[in-house]
């Protein structure tokens, strides 16, 4: 007995040592985009050659774009770890310009990505997309809408303005409002968020986890690995100076550091 319970041991220590040995190393740039345009307006503008460039490397260079949903499903234990190469695309504030600029170059390409959408600027903002627009992008199959709260606070300057009490009724309305809001008008569901300004804490994270959101999403410039925290995952903010060598080192983990105005 006791020498088929030493073998047994063994070969389960082995077996472990085997897995561990070939478990895969995940590092998945999740690489954010807000406007793009033909020249730089501001410091979130993107240029749309530049644009087009970074979806031509990805092409050229083997990288696989994968849906946010399936880095997330990962995280969750709930399926396969990404491709080496893997990369994902995102997008916040649903600016018109993805609708009139991104697109096209999306539809070429056939990439998935995920636009963090708050309702309140939807049909009403000059600068944002419209519900009918929104429903278009997702009807191709390869947009996916999900949560940026209901209307972009700075929930740093609302936490020094708001009572405790009524600062915790903010926060929980804007998380709870803008999944409705997105589900109603758009179809779910609606369990991402990413934070305004990339602000979050440890509260933020509890109140966007009693809101029902599986993963939300910083802004952070680094690939996301194995060791990350489903509740919170980083994301690299582009700017137009993230083109040729500096694109490159940046999908090869050898991000420039900038200090970028949001």
């Amino acid at each position: 007995m006791f020498r088929f319970v030493f073998v047994l041991l063994l070969l389960v220590s082995l077996s472990s040592s085997v897995s561990a040995a070939v478990a895969p190393e995940v590092s998945v740039p999740i690489l954010l985009y807000h406007r793009f345009g033909p020249t730089v307006a501001d410091g979130m503008t993107i240029t749309t050659p530049v644009f087009e460039s970074h979806m031509k490397y990805l092409h050229d260079n083997g990288y696989k774009v994968i849906p946010l949903r399936q880095l997330v499903q990962w995280y969750q234990g709930k399926g396969a770890a990404p491709a080496p190469k893997s990369v994902v695309l995102v997008e916040d504030d649903a600016h018109k310009t993805v609708y009139s600029d991104m697109l096209p170059i999306i539809r070429k390409y056939r990439y998935p990505v995920t636009i963090f959408v708050y309702p309140s600027a939807i049909s009403n903002a000059k600068y944002a997309m419209t519900w009918d627009q929104l429903r278009a992008l997702k009807k191709t199959g390869l947009f996916d809408i999900q949560s940026h709260t209901y209307w972009h606070p700075n929930f740093k300057r609302e936490k020094r303005k708001l009572a405790p009490a009524a600062y915790d009724k903010l926060v929980m309305e804007q998380l709870l409002k803008s999944r409705k809001k997105l589900e109603q008008e758009v179809g779910g569901p609606v369990d991402l968020l990413a934070w305004p300004f990339g602000i979050y804490d440890d509260h933020l994270l509890q109140k966007a986890k009693e809101a029902g959101f599986v993963s939300t999403f910083s802004i952070e410039r680094r690939h996301a690995t194995a060791k990350e925290k489903l509740q919170i995952l980083p994301r690299y903010l582009l700017v137009n100076a993230d083109k040729e060598k500096a694109f490159a080192q940046l999908m090869q983990g050898n991000a420039v550091k900038r200090n970028v105005a949001y």
